[in-house]
């Protein structure tokens, strides 16, 4: 078993985690008070509005923030807010803003600098005891430092000299695969490209990114099924549906624009049926902001018309079971099924049907932990409706048989023909500004080869056609002395993943860790024998080029493409902008490289017109820049052209899994952010849509599962996680805090609570790592008060 006292103190010697419980640190709870409230309010409103206005009021940014909440998302003279990945409204709407979109701006605009002044005054064995919060309050990045062995500090360097250094540590490994490059999906479109270039030019495949961590099962299962990694529908279509499935999604804290769509789709008289063990505020009411008069009445709307409190994983067992009404209802009535569609456009509906209806209710009963009136009602809204979306985030996702789950969705899609008509189709909620951006650009581990082979033909390069390490296997590779460089672009690699301690370890034995960043974190203090830290332009600052002010281009979930122009003064004079960082590290990594990297940075145009010869759907990329509200990639699958092997879209075969934990005492728990957080950045110890104040270091667990262990609401309690190769890992003295969860599920916060996932607990289908997958047993603290 990994002792949490044991893994602290060897988190601190490795600069992972602090040894003393502080905010937004890893630390038990024990030492400030907490409480729970109520927490069926609504969302937005002025709730959103308050915490918001204390965001800005802190940050001291009153006027520049209330600027950006202006321009924010505008179609012509605004930048594209770094968040999360909900399109921007496409009918003129000026205040499309949330607030944690302002809260990722502010504190993106901090007055706080960390430059070497005060690295002076810091060694990293005293930043390691640091909370995650404090460590990013510090404030924004201002120059390149490098780091000093000889006195465990970071210090001053050039930027000549750090691109030198990266160059000649990448020249000397014995081969390109020695090394590894992560993509965070806050890169723009353009700097994807260069980034994912220079590595193929470099000689290898190993781009781990943050799609390996949230929605690689959805793009394999989608690439199955129908052709295409990415969802098929549009903004419009959420407006025209008549039943939308919303399964694993927490919009509210996530995608919280989202807000707006839903509303709007139960105004129009659509069943929007909410799937997830956990009840969030999202699938109650919201006020909405930029509607006034219901801001100054308090006036709600409904976000939802149905909870399915699924237990975790069971949501392929309610989707068969809405394909068995289905099935049940052709007997009689055989137009209930989109026949022609079936015959002349699907494959493997007869297995399908067999499948189907060989699987028992009791089995579907105990799978989905619904009742079997439940089930049918779901599929009796299915059969009703003539037009239906089935939407789908990380709680799906994240999961053993997360392809299998995604595969079904698509399953019951393809029963009716909802496919490639308005109103219908796929729609999986990508959770970060640009991640499915990154993916059509070519950060992918494992391209198809038809984009490596135009990539070639156009720029003359000879890519390497081995797939490449993803996360998992990057960490493994790391921890093996396989890899030997590690290069991150944005995120926080080591808070993010699992196991925080296992993969510090194999960051700490690279002969390079590079981090592209705005702002300090836990992933600066996990470094190897050289270390650097490049500052980079945040997305609303102004970026200055020599052909003038440049604009990048960022994808979001429904594939709309648009151009994000930053305004604000630069942090410091001596940042750079991440064109320019992956172009002077390609030209000293390659320096004989024919490819006219100081053209792409000068005018960003020069690399938009190489994406258009290379890119599908990107044919007159610096036209289509130009449109006010940007332009739509493509999608083959909308146009029932299915490329995948037959033609056709594929029905899926697979059985139904076992979500069940193993042993009656064990419960599958769930980690999630709190609304207070975005990914790993922690603004505050607060969850207010979960009624949670000042306390991140807790679990979320049914009442009756509480009472049979003998624990009580607020009780301190020891949390023990059985991985797949039977090891153990232990948190202590976490609150145990009562929630309207499933009988035999749990839920908490991550990335305190990434030290139960171990390395191997992992996806055989996806390789995403388990964060809504851990097995644990609960009991009362053996330290208790």
């Amino acid at each position: 078993m990994t002792d949490l006292d044991d893994d602290r103190r060897q988190g601190a010697a490795l600069g992972l985690m602090p040894d003393v419980p502080r905010q937004g640190g890893y630390g038990p709870a024990t030492d400030r008070p907490w409480s729970q409230q109520d927490y069926h309010h609504p969302a937005a409103g002025w709730g959103a509005t308050i915490s918001v206005g204390e965001v800005l009021l802190r940050s001291k940014e009153p006027v520049s923030g209330a600027r950006a909440m202006l321009t924010m998302n505008h179609p012509i003279t605004g930048f594209d807010c770094p968040g999360c990945a909900w399109p921007d409204d496409q009918k003129g709407l000026r205040l499309d803003i949330c607030e944690n979109g302002m809260k990722h701006v502010t504190w993106e605009m901090t007055h706080k600098r960390v430059g070497s002044g005060f690295f002076s005054k810091h060694t990293v064995a005293e930043l390691a005891t640091w909370t995650d919060f404090e460590l990013e309050n510090a404030g924004r990045l201002t120059e390149p430092m490098v780091y000093d062995p000889e006195v465990d500090r970071y210090a001053p360097i050039s930027w000549d000299d750090a691109f030198a250094l990266i160059g000649e540590e990448l020249r000397k490994l014995d081969s390109p695969d020695e090394a590894t490059f992560y993509t965070s999906g806050r890169l723009s479109n353009e700097a994807s490209f260069m980034y994912q270039l220079m590595i193929r030019e470099y000689g290898t495949n190993n781009m781990p990114d943050c799609s390996n961590m949230c929605h690689e099962a959805s793009g394999r299962a989608l690439k199955a099924s129908i052709g295409t990694g990415k969802g098929t529908t549009t903004l419009e279509d959420w407006e025209n549906t008549d039943l939308l499935f919303l399964i694993g999604v927490n919009a509210a804290s996530n995608a919280p624009r989202m807000l707006t769509a839903l509303s709007d789709a139960v105004k129009n008289g659509a069943h929007v049926v909410h799937v997830n063990p956990l009840i969030e505020a999202a699938s109650t009411r919201t006020i909405v902001p930029h509607d006034f008069v219901d801001m100054a009445l308090f006036k709600t709307h409904s976000t939802g018309t149905l909870d399915l409190q699924v237990r975790p994983g069971g949501d392929m067992a309610l989707m068969r079971a809405v394909a068995k009404v289905v099935f049940e209802a052709a007997e009689n009535d055989p137009s209930v099924l989109a026949a022609d569609f079936i015959e002349s456009c699907t494959q493997g509906f007869a297995e399908y049907r067999a499948l189907v209806e060989a699987t028992p209710w009791p089995e579907l009963v105990q799978q989905s932990g619904l009742t079997e009136e439940q089930l049918r009602h779901a599929g009796r809204l299915y059969l009703e409706a003539g037009r239906t979306i089935i939407s789908w985030c990380l709680g799906v996702s994240q999961q053993e048989h997360a392809v299998d789950m995604v595969r079904e969705f698509m399953n019951v899609l393809l029963l009716r023909g909802n496919i490639g008509r308005p109103g219908a189709g796929p729609a999986p909620v990508r959770g970060h500004s640009n991640v499915q951006g990154n993916r059509t650009c070519g950060i992918d581990h494992h391209a198809p080869a038809a984009l490596l082979d135009r990539l070639d033909a156009v720029l003359g390069i000879t890519s390497p056609r081995e797939p490449g390490l993803d996360t998992v296997a990057s960490i493994r590779a790391m921890h093996e002395g396989d890899v030997k460089v590690f290069i991150a672009l944005g995120g926080n690699f080591v808070a993010a993943v699992p196991d925080p301690v296992y993969t510090a370890e194999g960051m700490s034995q690279c002969n390079l860790t590079v981090q592209v960043s705005t702002k300090l974190n836990r992933s600066h203090l996990v470094h190897g024998a050289k270390a650097l830290i490049l500052p980079c332009l945040g997305r609303t600052e102004a970026d200055e080029q020599a052909s003038g002010r440049q604009g990048q281009t960022v994808e979001d979930a429904m594939s709309m493409v648009h151009l994000s122009v930053g305004r604000k003064k630069p942090a410091s004079e001596h940042l750079l902008s991440e064109p320019e960082i992956i172009a002077r590290m390609a030209r000293a990594t390659t320096p004989d490289s024919p490819l006219p990297w100081e053209s792409y940075v000068s005018d960003y145009g020069v690399i938009r017109d190489v994406m258009a010869e290379v890119l599908p759907g990107f044919e007159g990329f610096n036209e289509l820049v130009k449109h006010p509200n940007g332009f739509r990639i493509p999608q083959p699958a909308r146009e029932l052209d299915f490329r995948t092997g037959s033609a056709k879209a594929e029905f899926s075969l697979p059985r139904l899994h076992d979500v069940l934990p193993a042993s009656e005492d064990m419960l599958v728990l769930q980690t999630m952010r709190s609304h207070d957080q975005w990914n790993t950045t922690i603004y505050a110890n607060n969850d207010r849509y979960r009624g949670v104040k000042n306390i991140r270091e807790l679990i979320f667990m049914n009442s009756e599962d509480m009472r049979d262990r003998g624990i009580g609401h607020g009780d301190l309690v020891d949390i023990v996680a059985t991985s797949k190769d039977g090891s153990q890992r232990e948190l202590r003295q976490y609150r145990a805090v009562t929630y309207n969860t499933p009988r035999g599920s749990a839920a908490g916060y991550m990335p305190e609570m990434n030290v139960l996932i171990g390395p191997a607990d992992y996806s055989a289908q996806s390789d995403q790592p388990l964060m809504k997958s851990i097995h644990v047993r609960v009991s009362p603290s053996a330290g208790r008060e």
